[in-house]
This record gives structure tokens, C-alpha cells and sequence, in this order.
């Protein structure tokens, strides 16, 4: 099989943190790309999902979440509620959805 070259230029430091995982995962840089480009093949497009979010991204919409979970949990009486306790819940719905 003929072999052609391919040459990329890209930032110097994605290059050395991308060399890094290859490192972890035991493969090379030229490998990686080749595997890329083999799925690209099977395929037949780019072989991940390219999105955009719909949002950007915010810490603060997950942080009042995590608040309004809390309030609700105090406002319901459950925020003292053990681990023991919570598992004996979840279990007690779960035979109570199974029997219905």
C-alpha cells in the first residue's frame, strides 16, 4: 500500500496535551490521527457529535438547583434524612411501582 504524507499545523501546546494522552493510552500522535481518519471512513463523516449547546454553559444555573433541591428537601422534612433512609425510600418505591 502507498503511503502519503500529511502535515497539519496546529498550536504547540494542544500538540504536546494531545501527545500526552496518546502517551497514557500508549499509542503515538501518527497513530491516533490514522485511527481518526479510518473512522472518518467507517463512518462516512466525523466520528463524534458536533453540537453547540443551546446555552452556554454556567456553574450558576447547577448551583441554584442544588439550592432549590435543598430548600425543597427542608420545606418537605427530608433534609435530616440518613443514607440508610434515603436507600430504604428508594427501594420502598421501587417495590411500590413493581406491585402496581
Amino acid at each position: 500500500m502507498a503511503t502519503s504524507l500529511l502535515q497539519v499545523r496546529i498550536d504547540e501546546s494542544l500538540k504536546n496535551d494531545a501527545s500526552r494522552v496518546f502517551d497514557n493510552l500508549g499509542i503515538d500522535t501518527s497513530t491516533a490521527v490514522k485511527m481518526f481518519l479510518k473512522r472518518v471512513v467507517l463512518d462516512n463523516g466525523i466520528p463524534f457529535r458536533m453540537t453547540l449547546p443551546k446555552e452556554p454553559y454556567s456553574a450558576e444555573r447547577g448551583y441554584r438547583a442544588l439550592q432549590e433541591i435543598s430548600e425543597a428537601s427542608k420545606k418537605n422534612g427530608l433534609s435530616e434524612m440518613t443514607l440508610d433512609e434515603i436507600n430504604a425510600e428508594i427501594e420502598a418505591s421501587r417495590k411500590e411501582r413493581s406491585n402496581s
